[in-house]
This record gives C-alpha cells, sequence and structure tokens, in this order.
C-alpha cells in the first residue's frame, strides 16, 4: 500500500516503480482507491470540473483499466507492468464493502500494488509506506489520518526516492521493506537453566540464533548481536557487539549495542524466544516513535524487556543506572517516556528457558511440519 502525504508527492511514480520491478516475477495487481466523503458536496480536492465525486452511482463502483496510453494513474499502473488494474471509488461508510468485494474480483492470493490513505483505515496491508515531497510542510487531511500506521516514510525530491526498490522484498506472496531501524538479538546469557547455550540449540537444521536472525533479516537495515564472543556468531554475518564493561547484565549489552546502532529505533530481543511475531514489533516499532520505549507488559508487573522497542535516546538514562549499580532494566526506564503493550498472554513471544521448553517448541514445529 502506497500513501502521500500531500498532493503531487510522487506516489503513483513509486506505485509504478513497484509494478515494473516486481511484474517480470509475478502477476501484480494495480488499484487506485478514491474516498468519496459526499457524492452531492463537490470535489474534496477543490476541483472545479472534477466529476470523481459527482459521477459515482451508488455506494460504490469498480472499474478495470484497459487503457495503457493515457496518463491517468491506473493507465500508468498497466503501463508499468501490472497485469490488471482497478480503480475503486467508494462512499468512505462504505468502503470496507467495496474494497472487499474488489479482493473477491482479484482473488485470495492476488499481490498488488495499491494507492490509498483511507484504505489503511479499513485494511492492514503487508507494507505501507508514505510518500512525502522533499522540504514539502504540506499535509493532507487524510495522511495525518493514517501515518501513525506507516512502516516506512519515504522522501521524494522531484527525481529520487530515499529508498532504493531493492529495499522492497516480495516473499511468499508478502510484502516486505528493510525499516529505519536496528534489531538487537541478545545473546550474552549464561543458560543455566538451560543447562547448554540457548542461542545454539538446533533449530530445523540450523542454531537458535541464525533462526531467528533469518526471520529478522528482511524488516531491519541493520542487525546486531549482543555478545562478548564475536568468533562464535561470526558465522552470521553481522556485528557482534561485545560489553563494554563486563557483567553488568543485559543493561549493560543493550547500551553497548544502542551505541553502535545506526538507528534511533531499536528492537532487542532475547535469543531464546524462537519466534517473532513481525506484525506486532512493526506495530511496536511505529508506536516508539512517541515514545523512550515500548516494552509488553501482563498483568500488573510482568514485563518482557527483551521483547522491547528501544530508542537510542534512552542511553543517558541507562548509563546513569548503570553507574549507580543499579542493572534492571524497568528502573533504568524510570525516568522515560514508556509505552507499555497489555497482552493476555505470552504465547506469542514464548521463552525456552529450560530443556523441556525446547523440546515442547521443537516438538510442535515437526508437528506443524508434518
Amino acid at each position: 500500500m502506497v500513501g502521500a502525504m500531500a498532493r503531487g508527492a510522487g506516489r503513483t511514480k513509486l506505485a509504478c516503480s513497484l509494478i515494473e520491478r516486481f511484474s517480470s516475477e509475478c502477476s501484480i495487481i494495480g488499484i487506485k482507491v478514491t474516498t468519496v466523503e459526499d457524492a452531492e458536496s463537490g470535489c474534496p480536492r477543490g476541483e472545479s470540473e472534477c466529476v470523481v465525486c459527482s459521477s459515482l452511482q451508488g455506494e460504490y463502483e469498480i472499474i478495470e483499466e484497459t487503457d495503457a496510453e493515457s496518463d491517468k494513474d491506473t493507465c500508468r499502473m498497466l503501463a508499468s507492468g501490472a497485469g490488471r488494474v482497478f480503480w475503486l471509488r467508494a462512499l468512505r461508510p462504505h468502503l470496507e464493502e467495496g474494497i472487499g468485494k474488489l479482493l473477491e474480483i482479484m482473488g485470495g492470493d492476488a499481490i498488488s500494488v495499491c494507492e490509498t490513505n483511507s484504505l489503511r483505515r479499513v485494511v492492514e496491508p503487508g507494507l505501507f509506506v508514505m510518500v512525502e515531497r522533499k522540504g514539502s510542510e504540506e499535509h493532507k487531511a487524510s495522511a495525518k489520518d493514517v501515518v501513525g500506521y506507516a512502516d516506512r516514510i519515504v522522501i521524494f525530491d522531484g527525481n529520487e526516492f530515499d529508498m532504493g526498490i531493492d529495499e522492497v522484498e516480495l516473499a511468499d506472496g508478502r510484502w516486505t521493506c528493510k525499516l529505519k531501524a536496528t534489531a538487537i538479538i541478545m545473546a550474552g546469557g549464561e543458560s543455566v537453566r538451560m543447562g547448554r547455550d540457548k542461542s545454539m540449540l538446533p533449530v530445523g537444521g540450523r542454531s537458535m540464533i541464525e533462526h531467528i536472525a533469518n526471520q529478522i533479516r528482511p524488516h531491519f537495515d541493520q542487525v546486531l548481536i549482543s555478545a562478548d564472543d564475536k568468533a562464535k556468531y561470526g558465522f552470521l554475518g553481522v556485528d557482534v557487539i561485545s560489553d563494554e564493561v563486563s557483567g553488568r547484565g543485559p543493561l549493560g549489552g543493550i547500551a553497548s549495542a544502542l551505541k553502535a546502532s545506526a538507528n534511533e529505533l531499536n528492537f532487542v530481543v532475547a535469543c531464546d524466544i524462537p519466534e517473532i511475531d513481525m506484525a506486532r514489533v512493526k506495530t511496536m516499532l511505529r508506536q516508539g516513535r512517541e515514545n523512550d520505549a515500548v516494552v509488553p507488559r501482563s498483568g500488573a508487573a510482568e514485563y518482557e524487556p527483551l521483547f522491547a522497542v528501544y530508542k537510542k535516546g534512552i542511553l543517558g538514562a541507562i548509563e546513569s543506572a548503570l553507574l549507580s549499580g543499579n542493572y534492571r532494566i524497568m528502573d533504568a526506564l524510570n525516568s522515560c517516556r514508556i509505552k507499555y503493550v497489555d497482552v493476555e498472554n505470552s504465547e506469542w513471544m514464548k521463552n525456552l528457558n529450560t530443556v523441556e521448553d525446547y523440546e515442547e517448541f521443537v516438538g510442535h514445529r515437526d508437528d506443524d511440519s508434518v
């Protein structure tokens, strides 16, 4: 899904570039969505000769584009290589009904590139990027309404985007993009209860830490390992960050990794949480834009600080806690703006603390593969 902060931001250019890039690999459907507030009230964009709204018949209308020669947005999509292109016009209260009908026409396995802002309130896409014109301070009302859902804001200078098309991937029918964020995998624990190194436990023919890293790589533009043994994790091909001062627990590891991070937003995950719910992580990263940290919580005081989002800017608070000898992560965040994510249970981020936990996890994976 491609949105825009303002008119003329370059949204159609980006959508067409994506279609052109991936249409040789699979059939791409192009979609243009126009949300009509009131068919009788005139053009919401202030265009006196526009008949997009007033010509709408009924609650919604779906038109398939067949002309690849015109300069209309839908025609440009078709000319870029889209297999089919549809224009959905709908009254806002019937937008969900309209997109539901279009999805029926397209088929459940269809892969699409969709130009819209408003539809993000109705549909959660695999990827939602918003285009902003460099230097522009103009923002549409529809953009302000959904910008908080954007996985990435792409800046367009009139010629080029600050995101390369090669940063977008299509894997198993799902769009992904490397986010401007760092993933930090914590691998410095002693694994006392497990009795062996958790990070190297075999999962599907790979080590646990590689299993986790492979889930994370497509979504982050930087991945770091927090561990003292750099040689041990060299096979992963990412930077391994050792603690500046040993013996300060996970908080010391987080501090050292945040210093090495190239991004303000950072997702920290323990190496004993084998399955990463990326939809939830992406939501937490969006919440992290307006907070210093985003931490899952179950009950009144059960926190999961090793499946959390931290801004690099909290380094001062962390270092103050370390200097005082307080190595508790949550204590270090006392002066920070924390967004707590309340969860009913921790099954979605289940830790493997014991041999029994590990054997149960592996057994479930084997059952699922049968």
